[in-house]
């Protein structure tokens, strides 16, 4: 037999093509009565709609409906070749206390493909305090480094190549005295102006929001912050002196369009500073970077950078400024909200999504985040990991090899728009409250954020929203990942001793409010020997009035969890053994495995040892065997076409052999009342609220006291 090939193949002759109302058809016959929008139709916090397909027709039209990169609107990107030539700024950040250790850090990650430094100064230098100050006692050394002036810049810069490496410094309230001294570090070591490179992320708002306090008046910061931006744009070209960091209202729960609306209030709250201390528009925009915080969601992620560049240049063109100053600069970092303590590796894995969405959405600095930032201080294989996570996507995925990757998706595209249009009201709105600053101190930004924290909170308390190794798939047998914390009162009583010695007895009385040009008097000041918290006393830091309001706190998503872990871990330490569940499965394996394997699960992610010894032939059988395991608390396992005639006797037994709590894995339904005077005392289900149910039971067995807060 002779078979006779076509000499032309057309998939259109065996996969004709099916438009969109012919599928939906199809769809709707499948969900059997099932509402299509409630099955499939996605909704984000920001209430838009995600759909499960999109296909030409939700094509725009338009022959290039989000213009060029590089051009018009920005959405495709800040530059016309995007990341093509030069790759990503792989920018990380550094927090180890003692500026040595931290250098050596540089140095390695420098060597290890790493493009520019972060830097954050402890919480004493962040407050324009020096370590010998009464009032830095217990901030040492925390949360940073600790640099109170040249010397220590030096050391914690040694043998980084400055005209190379961009340095990003995260100074909080003291931007303006850790400017100085970097700015001295430069002048010491022979760095040009013209060569210099640097974020030097002024951001007193940002700061205010993540701290609830500023050691002076917000009107004060703003007229540094534009001081140090107009000196800045003078006299260093490759420099930007002020930052928008959006993590504080990432942290504290903010939803897409949330994030870029404050992040674009803040700008333009900046824009008007700076413009009123009298420089030009368009001069004070290329001063500005934004720090935008990214998580695991990574298609919102893409589409919330390709929305903040198009809005940005929107403001900015509305601003008067020029054509080629309205491309916004981003750095990105994985958002720490979505970071867990539990099952660290697992970061990996969202640190490795966050940087690809990213590269994918256009950043133009990105920090790809160790995966033990929770644990402590990360080690040199850590941040190893965590470069090498960043450089994987870029040397091997090539990633950065296409302008605009996201570009021509009709679903990326659609929901690029629908994230700008919300976040452009939420932005007006700000505007309505009298700006970013009104909207901070008024407590309007904060009460915004925790409507969206609280939604995202149940969702995570039912596992509507799961957390791979905490919430879900949770391994209570795993090793704890331990990171050595130095000890920091011999590091402050040595750094209190290093800036006495070197302490300017002349600087003591240096007053820098009348200066006429204060930056450069605080860097003739800095290169003299002036410490960084007299440049901060100089300046007004701590002296007068301070502005005070409701921080936004930052919310893990999996803390609430991560703090039941904590205390079945501390149990343990103290009694030997971990809280136990014993699973009473009823009937053939068929009936009871799926319940089974879910309930183990379920107790797993609240820290207890569940106890599984297989199915058991009735009722009798497992309550023998509960009484044998060392448990109080019993879960009976099977299907809902046997529990009408096993639940009852069940629970009695499993009661008279010594259960605390009997629990039913199922939605009793209308069996609830019946069943609970048998003897059932919870139920647990799909979307029942898992965190309250494990918080109770854990209490009951005397893990946590009654009223312990969880968050």
């Amino acid at each position: 037999m002779t078979v006779t090939f076509p000499r032309e193949f057309s998939i259109q002759d065996d996969f004709p093509p099916v438009d969109y109302d012919q599928w939906r058809t199809l769809v709707e016959k499948a969900l059997a009565g099932a509402p299509f929008e409630k099955k499939l139709v996605l909704k984000t916090y920001d209430g838009l709609a995600i759909e499960p397909l999109y296909s030409r027709r939700d094509d725009s039209g338009q022959d290039d409906p989000m213009g060029f990169p590089g051009l018009a609107n920005r959405v495709r990107g800040g530059r016309p070749l995007g990341s093509v030539q030069s790759g990503w700024d792989l920018r990380q950040e550094f927090t180890a206390p003692c500026p040595v250790a931290c250098n050596q850090a540089i140095l390695a990650d420098l060597s290890g493909g790493v493009t520019s430094i972060q830097i954050r100064l402890d919480q004493a230098a962040r407050n324009g305090l020096d370590p010998d100050h009464a009032a830095s006692a217990g901030c040492v050394g925390r949360d940073g480094v600790m640099v109170y002036g040249v010397d220590d810049m030096d050391k914690l810069l040694g043998d980084v190549q400055l005209e190379m490496v961009t340095v990003a410094l995260d100074a909080g309230a003291a931007f303006f005295p850790a400017a100085a001294t970097l700015m001295a570090t430069w002048k010491r070591r022979g760095v040009s102006p013209e060569t210099a490179k640097a974020a030097l992320n002024a951001d007193p708002l940002g700061e205010l929001a993540r701290r609830g306090t500023l050691p002076l008046e917000p009107s004060s910061a703003l007229s540094m912050m534009s001081d140090l931006a107009s000196w800045t744009s003078k006299h260093y070209p490759h420099v930007t002196s002020v930052g928008v960091d959006s993590s504080p209202y990432h942290d504290g729960g903010a939803s897409a369009a949330q994030d870029i609306a404050l992040s674009l209030a803040t700008g333009v709250e900046y824009l008007r500073a700076m413009t009123a201390a009298g420089m030009d528009v368009s001069a004070a925009a290329k001063q500005i970077q934004f720090r935008v915080s990214v998580g695991t969601e990574h298609f919102q992620a893409i589409a919330k950078l390709r929305a903040a560049r198009w809005l940005w240049s929107r403001v900015l063109e509305s601003c008067g400024v020029s054509e080629d100053s309205r491309s916004m600069r981003i750095h990105t970092r994985t958002g720490n909200r979505v970071l867990t303590k539990h099952d660290p590796y697992v970061n990996l894995l969202r640190n490795s999504v966050a940087v690809f969405a990213a590269g994918i959405g256009g950043a133009d600095a990105i920090t790809s985040v160790p995966f033990d930032v929770m644990a402590g201080l990360s080690n040199d294989f850590s941040r190893r990991v965590a470069r090498n996570s960043a450089l994987v996507l870029q040397e091997e995925s090539h990633l950065h090899r296409v302008i605009d990757p996201a570009g021509g998706s009709w679903f990326l595209d659609q929901l690029t728009e629908d994230v700008a249009g919300k976040a452009w009201e939420i932005f007006q709105e700000t505007e309505r409250q009298g700006g970013m600053l009104s909207a901070l101190t008024s407590g309007w930004v904060a009460n915004e954020i925790a409507t969206t924290a609280a939604a995202r909170a149940k969702d995570v308390a039912t596992r509507k929203r799961g957390i791979t190794g905490v919430s879900e798939f949770a391994n209570v047998g795993e090793e704890a990942v331990i990171r050595d914390a130095p000890d920091l009162e011999s590091l402050a009583g040595e750094a209190a001793d290093r800036i006495r010695g070197v302490r300017s007895a002349e600087q003591e009385t240096l007053s820098l409010d009348a200066a006429e040009d204060r930056v450069a008097a605080a860097v003739a000041a800095a290169s003299d020997g002036a410490t960084l918290g007299q440049i901060a006393a100089a300046l007004g830091l701590g002296r007068g009035q301070s502005a005070t309001i409701a921080a936004i706190e930052p919310q893990r998503l999996a803390e609430p969890f991560d703090q039941l872990r904590d205390a079945c871990d501390a149990w343990q330490d103290a009694q030997g053994k971990r809280p136990r569940v014993f699973l009473a499965n009823l009937g053939p394996v068929s009936h009871y495995s799926g319940r089974a394997t879910w309930s183990s699960n379920f107790f797993a992610a609240g820290g207890f040892d569940v106890i599984d010894r297989g199915g058991f032939e009735d009722a009798d059988a497992a309550a023998k065997a509960f009484g044998q395991a060392d448990a109080s608390i019993a879960v009976i396992c099977s299907s809902d076409k046997l529990y009408a005639d096993v639940v009852p006797t069940a629970a009695a037994k499993l009661k008279q052999a010594g259960a605390s709590s009997v629990v039913l894995a199922g939605n009793p339904g209308d069996n609830e009342q019946a069943w609970k005077a048998a003897g059932v005392d919870r139920f647990i289900f799909m979307r029942c609220d898992v965190l309250e149910t494990l918080r109770s039971l854990l209490t009951q067995v005397g893990v946590i006291e009654e009223g312990e807060p969880v968050r």
